[in-house]
């Protein structure tokens, strides 16, 4: 029997593989295109994301073929200078495309072992009870049978209406088409141009040499409405002809690359897990794109999802781990919703909202306001609820320099990891689990710090009764 069958080969089925194939879990990826689609809706990562590929060694590939940027804010279409003091140690975001970020994804899960098939589409899915494990139906009418199940199937997720899981929110009002293309008109005209239309409408915009294709601009215009079928793509016409109303002019578009359109829905499941079935990524959340949160917020869950799953599987996952996966993202994602709602309506072109905006951005001066709106689009601030204890507790660690090295560099494995300034500690008992590192930071002024393999603090302190009581929360029972 597979271990987990992730449906959905994007961004946070991949990272769910590659999490999954650290700890040596049996990992089958089922994607329903056949290739690749080449389209760039998530165009980067925030510095959340940045730390996470570092943490597990991927960050010089991605730095290979991206572009370091650094904007503070980033909020309801205010742009901010980079605030200083934020808490981490890779003060960027990357611009990278969306397809050059799954192929980085995919090779790295295909390195550790995980089976990727295409052209496969998962209609159906069953579970006889929690102990039973979860057989999927095929488009083709094969079945698979596995442990469990995690659906990263995008927003209109078949695992998800399968479960009958509940997905509230608010229905599309507005819509926005997003496309690719070749233009005629001069650079210089078309720069003119979006720079007086953004005057009042901050959902037009025209980005050149896109993804590094000379000559090609993604194209942002209003849609007229929102359209009966959201599966279809708009056309070429209708694409100018909104250009023309918008903008007064088409900037002679032509040669699409490819054509889309979204929304303002938001909506977010009821629950991220039922049985042995989990959710993540769009599956689980939808939001419109303001701020770039929605292919870091997937990576994210996965991330946190990952290890939790793989000590399911190995047996030694302690009592609510599993479910703790819900408790923790299910209002992280929600916060991101509310800030997308915030987002979409300093949005607006009334005379409200543009009040709205120009106070909003006056606030965003205040260094203070910009690094927490930073902090909060980039996820940097993001804290778990483990009770009472150390100001770091629930905190993800930022790359501290060690006497030898840098923390992230100790965290490649996925596994846990107790940084120990004193010497005197022991994870004796759980060394199959946790590495236990002894070194001196500068930049700690706790004497040991017990980090999940998500990152985030488990226990900050010296005394060994302490740490004693705290692993076995996290890691399951001492082994024998």
């Amino acid at each position: 029997m597979i271990d987990v069958i992730v449906v959905g080969g994007g961004p946070t089925g991949l990272t769910l593989a590659c999490e999954l194939r650290l700890h040596g879990v049996r990992v089958v990826v089922l994607e329903r295109l056949t290739e690749p689609t080449g389209q760039s809706r998530g165009r980067g990562l925030h510095a959340r994301s940045v730390e996470l590929m570092d943490q597990r060694g991927l960050l010089d590939r991605f730095l290979a073929v991206s572009e370091k940027f650094q904007a503070g804010g980033l909020f309801g279409g205010i742009v901010k200078p980079w605030p200083d003091r934020l808490d981490t140690a890779h003060p960027y975001g990357l611009a990278t495309p969306q397809p050059v970020t799954e192929r980085l994804l995919e090779e790295r899960a295909r390195e550790l072992g995980a089976e990727i098939r295409r052209g496969c589409e998962v209609t159906g899915l069953s579970q006889a009870d929690e102990g039973d494990g979860v057989t999927v139906e095929l488009a083709d009418g094969t079945h698979l049978r596995s442990r469990y199940v995690v659906g990263c199937d995008g927003g209109r997720s078949t695992v998800r209406k399968r479960l009958g899981v509940g997905f509230p929110g608010e229905p599309a009002k507005v819509e926005t088409l997003l496309g690719d293309m070749e233009v005629t008109e001069d650079p210089a005209t078309v720069a003119a141009v979006v720079e007086e239309v953004r005057r009042t409408q901050l959902r037009f915009g025209a980005i050149p040499d896109v993804d590094g294709h000379e000559g090609v601009y993604r194209i942002i215009v209003p849609a007229e409405g929102v359209s009966e079928d959201r599966t279809s793509a708009p056309t070429l016409d209708e694409f100018t002809r909104r250009l023309r109303a918008v903008a007064g002019t088409d900037f002679g578009a032509h040669s699409p690359r490819w054509l889309s359109r979204f929304g303002d829905a938001t909506r977010q499941a009821e629950r991220y897990r039922v049985g042995r079935v989990l959710l993540a990524g769009d599956a689980a959340h939808i939001h419109p794109p303001t701020g770039g949160q929605g292919l870091n917020l997937g990576v994210q869950d996965a991330f946190n999802l990952g290890w939790k799953l793989a000590a399911a599987v190995a047996g030694w996952a302690p009592e609510g781990l599993l479910d703790s996966y819900h408790t923790e993202r299910h209002p992280v994602g929600a916060r991101v919703l509310d800030n997308t709602r915030a987002q979409i309506t300093l949005l607006g072109t009334d005379p409200g909202a543009t009040a709205l905006r120009e106070l909003f951005s006056k606030l965003m001066d205040f260094e203070e306001v910009n690094r927490y709106v930073t902090g909060m689009i980039t996820a940097v601030e993001v804290r778990y609820d483990f009770g009472e204890g150390h100001e770091l507790l629930g905190r993800r660690l930022r790359d501290v320099k060690l006497k030898r090295g840098r923390l992230y560099e100790l965290m490649h494995g996925g596994r846990g990891l107790l940084l120990d300034r004193t010497g005197r500690l022991s994870v004796a008992g759980w060394a199959d689990r946790v590495d236990h590192v002894v070194d001196v930071s500068e930049e700690l002024d706790v004497p040991a710090v017990l980090l999940r393999p998500d990152g985030h603090v488990a226990w900050a302190g010296e005394d060994q009764g302490e740490l004693l009581s705290r692993l076995p929360r996290w890691f399951g029972a001492a082994a024998a």
